[in-house]
């Protein structure tokens, strides 16, 4: 019986509903924000010393604490500012205490959104998760001068990159697919502009990013190798703000503000690059000149939007929207036209309802999309490709506190997935003949979790929980258990050690002829033929505080098996194939390694050093005779080292240096010459021995940056000046091979390797305002 999602999502639902009966207590909960512009704070520490009780703020700023009847002094305390204490008087009925925090005057032009202290960090029950900062993301250097988020992350320990300026995210071993991207719980397919060189999150509309490299918690689901949740902002509720930046390619603008005070705010961000305007010009001056070779037309463009709306203390609803688009553009105005555009388009409602001090939950429907579209015009015929995938997403969470030793997690979700496959349209005028081809396929995606957070006692504490997963696609089904397991323990006020345990499915898989993440992507279900993958990863670490909670060193080791890898028979097409499966091989993967992460948040230097010795390999029996090699993107050595130093008020210094072991890729060890036509040059084939056995230069790099604030009548600006690559170190991007000749034979005499390299040192400019 086909699987209906729907029913699926409100049986669920109800089930979870009918457990609000269960949920009373002397509860004390609200939500921490701003007092300059009503942002929540997210990691901000809410405690009861008397009691030795404490806690930290979710993602949406709400905290819940436990206690019994009585007076107390509550103290909240967060990075950038000011502690607050009240005093409280806690009843039987329990009750609702919303804090706002004032920003220190030392702050920085805005809030830090990363916020909770390297102590909160060491007491936190997960592990191998990175928080990022927007405001340490656009102090640091950037290529062109602009801004992202996705490099950022890429500068942290068991995170790589797919290339030289690349924003595709390797972790762990795992490939550019396997990552679950969600932009206010909305998954985004490819998180990817210009290329796979910058991502498609705008840092002025994003409140908060956390990227899981392990130890997932049970609401997540659908990818083996991590979890990227990004949450846009919520709108200033106080007052009208403009902020915006134009820098060497792109420029962009937010508004956010109040509609109805305390009720009704909202955001609008958008960026557009401007080098197409440049390119024109220099295509209309030229094309009149002998030998004119156009210059092709390429922008991007995207767009977020979100209310958020407060209609009764114990509800909110948010609605977001995001629409981005990437266009290419090749026309030499003869024979030969060629364009292609991609994009992600995503809409979701939200509505988060309080029951009670102990009770809440957050309810979302989502419609999201990823499409291309090839269009090639030469002569007389024409031709468009196209593929797509559209979701349906019905979401449901709730969170339970029992007390202050048990809160449960739990929740389901459905989604309807469409897939379009390499949808071919043909047309030509001479022949008077069209045709089309490519497959369409439907596929259902269900899951539902529970987890619980357990504190034994102040030592103590371990996260476990169950998620069970399915998909249904041309009359298959499968399903999975998915247990989750993590626990930390202190051996001392200033160490701790932790460790967990995940296993994740995916059902949903990335076809492309390069491990980058390419805007001709296509994503492919799980079928009868093509099974599910699987991967479990199990880590443990240790972490340090010292120097009186100025520096964090922690020290991860993590070991990931991966089921059913997927790889493809050598001249695979897999763009119009009516029989795609054919092309499919299976396999299995590992990956483990070392991270060795040291912080410091405090004081007028910051900055971090992450440094990853890994292994990463896959297995086919008809690949490599079977043996397992390096993947492209294994990375033995990984060293990144980011420094941020504050000289003045309104100057600041900030560098990032990166090495990395160089790629694995193939290379042919002799050529077979053969000659079909006697006295015509021979033919040469390439022989290859073992997969990826050999190695590009190590990549290495330095990025230098000098952020000055300026004193603008109104509001707040800064120009931002970086270099990258300073000192102009040519990196590879990939070989190739270069035919010699003898000039008086005219014969072929040998061939030679050939290093392309992407980025010189690049100076840029940026300057940013907000008022």
């Amino acid at each position: 019986m086909p699987f209906n999602f729907c029913r699926f999502f409100l049986l669920v639902s109800f089930f979870l509903f009918s457990v609000t009966a269960f949920a009373q207590g002397f509860r004390v909960s609200g939500t921490v924000r701003s007092a300059a512009d009503n942002e929540v704070l997210i990691g901000a520490t809410v405690a009861v010393p008397q009691l030795r009780l404490g806690t930290t703020t979710d993602a949406n700023g709400f905290y819940s604490l436990n206690l019994p009847a009585g007076t107390y002094e509550l103290q909240t305390t967060y990075i950038g500012f000011l502690p607050a204490t009240q005093t409280i008087t806690v009843t039987t009925s329990g009750q609702t205490i919303n804090i706002s925090l004032q920003a220190t005057e030392n702050r920085l032009s805005e809030v830090v959104i990363e916020g909770n202290s390297l102590q909160q960090k060491l007491m936190d029950n997960r592990m191998s998760v990175e928080k990022l900062s927007t405001v340490e993301a656009k102090l640091l250097p950037a290529l062109f001068g602009e801004v992202d988020l996705i490099k950022t992350l890429q500068l942290k320990p068991g995170v790589q990159s797919g290339g030289e300026g690349s924003s595709g995210l390797y972790v762990r071993g795992g490939g550019p697919d396997q990552n679950l991207v969600l932009l206010d719980d909305a998954v985004i397919y490819n998180p990817s502009h210009l290329f796979g060189f910058f991502s498609v999150f705008n840092p002025d509309a994003v409140r908060s990013v956390e990227l899981y490299k392990g130890g997932f918690p049970a609401q997540f689901g659908g990818r083996l190798s991590s979890v990227l949740d990004v949450q846009m902002s919520e709108g200033n509720n106080e007052k009208l703000r403009t902020s915006g930046g134009i820098g060497l390619i792109s420029s962009r603008l937010s508004l956010d503000g109040p509609i109805v005070k305390d009720k009704l705010t909202f955001l609008v961000s958008g960026r557009r690059t401007y080098v197409d305007t440049f390119t024109r010009v220099i295509n209309k001056l030229n094309k009149d000149t002998k030998d004119y070779n156009p210059i092709p037309d390429y922008y991007f463009y995207d767009f977020n939007a979100r209310l958020n709306y407060k209609p009764t203390p114990q509800d909110e609803i948010m609605v977001s929207g995001y629409f981005g688009r990437d266009f290419f553009t090749f026309d030499d105005d003869a024979d030969f036209s060629f364009s292609f555009d991609w994009g992600n388009t995503m809409g979701v409602i939200n509505w988060r309802h309080n029951y009670n001090s102990r009770l809440f939950s957050n309810t979302s429907a989502s419609v999201t999309g990823y499409q291309y579209n090839i269009l090639n015009q030469i002569d007389v015929f024409s031709f468009n490709l196209r593929s797509d995938v559209k979701d349906i997403t019905l979401k449901t969470d709730y969170v339970w506190a029992l007390d202050n030793k048990h809160t449960l997690k739990f929740g389901a979700q459905a989604t309807n997935h469409s897939f379009t496959v390499g949808r071919l349209n043909f047309e030509s005028d001479d022949a008077r003949q069209n045709f089309s081809s490519g497959n369409t396929y439907k596929a259902s995606e269900f899951g539902a979790y529970l987890s619980d957070d357990f504190t034994v006692n102040p030592l103590l504490s371990f996260n476990y929980g169950l998620r069970i997963s399915g998909f249904n696609s041309q009359g298959k089904t499968y399903a999975a258990f998915e247990p989750r397991a993590a626990a930390r323990y202190n051996l001392s006020e200033n160490t701790t050690i932790k460790a967990s345990y995940a296993s994740m499915m995916q059902y949903i898989h990335l076809l492309a002829n390069s491990g980058a993440s390419l805007p001709t992507d296509i994503w492919f279900p799980s079928t009868p033929r093509v099974k599910p993958q699987r991967s479990q990863q199990v880590a443990a670490g240790i972490s340090h505080l010292f120097g009186n909670g100025k520096y964090l060193v922690t020290n991860e080791t993590y070991y990931k098996w991966m089921h059913r890898q997927i790889d493809f028979r050598d001249g695979a097409n897999l763009f119009v194939n009516d029989s795609l499966e054919s092309e499919f091989l299976f396999g299995k993967g590992e990956s483990y390694g070392n991270e060795i992460y040291f912080e410091k948040i405090k004081g007028r230097t910051t900055g971090w050093f992450g440094y990853t010795l890994s292994w990463t390999y896959r297995q086919f029996d008809e690949i490599n005779e079977g043996k397992r090699f390096p993947t492209r993107y294994d990375r033995r050595h990984d060293l990144s080292l980011v420094v941020l130093h504050k000289l003045s008020k309104r100057l600041s210094l900030t560098g990032a240096f990166v090495y990395g072991t160089g790629n694995a890729f193939s290379l042919p060890v002799a050529r077979f010459a053969f000659q079909d036509v006697e006295g015509e040059e021979p033919s040469y084939v390439p022989i290859y021995e073992d997969r990826n056995s050999f190695r590009l230069d190590a990549t290495h790099r330095l990025d230098l940056g000098v952020v000055w604030k300026l004193k603008p009548k109104r509001g707040e600006a800064d120009l931002t000046f970086n270099a990258y690559n300073a000192y102009n170190r040519r990196n590879p991007y990939f070989v190739y091979f270069e035919q010699l000749k003898d000039e008086e034979e005219n014969q072929t005499i040998g061939f030679r390797a050939k290093q392309v390299s992407l980025f010189p040192v690049i100076p840029s400019v940026t300057y940013n305002f907000r008022f």
